[in-house]
């Protein structure tokens, strides 16, 4: 009988849960997905570069919702079971308190587990797939960033400018500066058109001049048309992989080889990537602590819920019991998100915040216990 209760109240639990999340997630990642529409209008990518990007920062919306979630979807569980009069039938059907509080304390485990593989390896993963597709797109959307009369400098290294464009897509007064190569170069020309040739974009430009700066030195040319390989430049969106994109094993190398004696640091084996260095160190304990201490928090938030259970609802205490426990949830969840902040480079000192959701856990738990023998 204990196991048929046990069961259908983690399936409750475990459904609304699910309901909880996505149903946040989506309304979040629909937000999201308004502004990244600024890849499209504003920096150039296709629209399959768009979709592939925001599809895959879904992953990381799940990761922040999810301990908010376990909290809500259990004290409405709990909140739900106590004015339908269930809990008291569980009670009467003999199955104690602290059996109840140590069932969904072990049920707790594996939803930390679940959130650890969702921070450690999924969401990073899916990160860096999100940011090789920015990497490796071109500007498939380069004419609808174009505007006459206005100096658009949206792509690395080049500026352009043009007075105005006709119905058939050609330009008048071109105004291009170029510094990819480590020197400057201005062309002016009075017509321009893009036309595409095999997988590059080519601006043709027509009656124009080219003024070349290199080491001080300026040359010019004049010329009747002239061609201007585009597909050479890129968006100026970030390219470079950031830390919340590189893989929970990389980053506990890194932290590995700089936390040794100096004299021992073998920098032949430092991680090829600009993110594992010394002066990064600190962002990186932070990250690992986000991706592996935090969901430890959950369990926590789910005794934090199981407060509830120590009063019924006849009882005057219980409204304020309620309230208390809302408070106590709310303010664990923010303390939880600023947490990584407290993070350094002190192994010590960030050996207290690692033990830290221990020790909650064990402080409410030892309160459960003598609450029930006091009671």
């Amino acid at each position: 009988m204990k196991k048929i209760i046990y069961r259908k109240l983690a399936q409750d639990y475990t459904s609304f849960f699910l309901l909880i999340l996505f149903t946040i997630s989506v309304i979040i990642w629909v937000l999201q997905a308004v502004n990244y529409l600024d890849f499209v209008t504003e920096d150039g990518h296709g629209f399959l570069v768009y979709f592939n990007y925001t599809l895959l920062s879904f992953p990381k919306i799940l990761s922040k919702i999810f301990p908010f979630a376990v909290f809500l979807a259990f004290t409405y569980i709990i909140l739900k079971y106590e004015n339908k009069n269930e809990l008291v039938i569980f009670w009467n059907f003999g199955v104690k308190k602290i059996d109840f509080i140590n069932f969904f304390i072990k049920l707790s485990f594996g939803f930390v587990l679940i959130s650890i593989l969702l921070n450690a390896l999924i969401t990073p993963y899916m990160q860096d797939k999100a940011r090789s597709f920015i990497r490796s797109s071109d500007l498939d959307f380069f004419e609808s960033i174009l505007k006459p009369k206005k100096f658009i400098n949206i792509i690395e290294n080049l500026t352009i400018y043009f007075e105005e464009r006709d119905e058939n897509g050609k330009f008048k007064n071109i105004f291009l500066d170029d510094k990819s190569n480590q020197s400057s170069q201005i062309t002016f020309a009075k017509k321009g058109i893009i036309e595409i040739r095999g997988n590059k974009k080519i601006l043709v430009l027509e009656e124009g001049e080219t003024i070349n700066e290199v080491k001080g030195r300026i040359s010019k040319f004049k010329f009747s048309k002239t061609n201007f390989n585009i597909s050479k430049f890129s968006t100026k969106t970030t390219l470079t992989k950031k830390i919340q994109e590189t893989s929970t094993k990389d980053l506990i190398k890194c932290v590995i080889i700089f936390h040794k004696p100096p004299d021992k640091i073998n920098f032949s084996k430092i991680i090829l990537d600009r993110n594992c260095g010394a002066d990064n160190l600190e962002n990186i304990h932070q990250e690992l602590y986000s991706r592996l201490i935090k969901p430890m928090y959950i369990t926590f938030l789910m005794a934090i819920s199981l407060l509830l259970i120590l009063k019924s609802k006849n009882n005057h205490l219980f409204n304020s019991i309620k309230i208390k426990v809302y408070l106590l949830g709310f303010l664990s969840i923010v303390f939880l998100e600023l947490s990584p902040k407290l993070i350094n480079t002190n192994l010590i000192h960030n050996l207290f915040f690692i033990i830290l959701p221990i020790l909650f856990i064990l402080t409410i738990y030892v309160y459960f216990l003598k609450f029930l023998k006091t009671n």
